[in-house]
């Protein structure tokens, strides 16, 4: 993991560029990419939330699981995006800071676990779902695909950044 420095400057920059964005940077450009980013509860729907990535111990999840409450706001937000389809929430979800943070810095491995559990526990809170049942949903066609795209899409407005 980072130093406590580097996380720190990260995080500053990522609300510098969130307030930035806005701040009236035009959202046309994002609508090109796909037309679903012209959504604001899907493109860049953590610009508002305040996320302090310099207390974030991915270590310590590792070892003693990670608290729900902890990422309600993730998990509201991929409940706004599954409203609209399945690709919203993809998209919503691979979004978010932390998540973006524990993929940079963790090896794949750690990062696809993370991932995995916080799909499993949304799963588990909107759905109802076991754990069995949340790892069929996820390796499902239709939620890969949608990942997929998701990740795809994010790459190609990313790129245009």
């Amino acid at each position: 993991m980072a130093s406590p420095d580097k996380q720190k400057k990260r995080a500053q920059r990522a609300k510098t560029k969130a307030k930035q964005n806005r701040m009236g940077k035009p959202k046309s450009q994002a609508n090109v990419v796909h037309p679903i980013l012209a959504n604001p509860l899907i493109n860049e729907p953590f610009d508002d939330v305040e996320i302090d990535l310099s207390t974030f111990d991915f270590k310590d999840i590792e070892e003693h699981g990670f608290d729900p409450a902890h990422f309600d706001d993730l998990f509201q937000a991929m409940k706004a995006g599954e409203g609209i389809s399945l690709l919203a929430l993809c998209l919503v979800f691979l979004q978010y800071p932390v998540l973006e943070l524990v993929v940079a810095e963790e090896s794949e491995d750690a990062a696809t676990d993370f991932m995995m559990g916080l799909l499993i526990v949304y799963r588990a809170i909107f759905h109802e779902e076991d754990e069995d049942a949340a790892v069929s949903w996820i390796g499902s066609d239709a939620f890969q695909s949608a990942y997929n795209e998701a990740s795809l899409i994010l790459q190609k407005k990313n790129a245009r950044a």
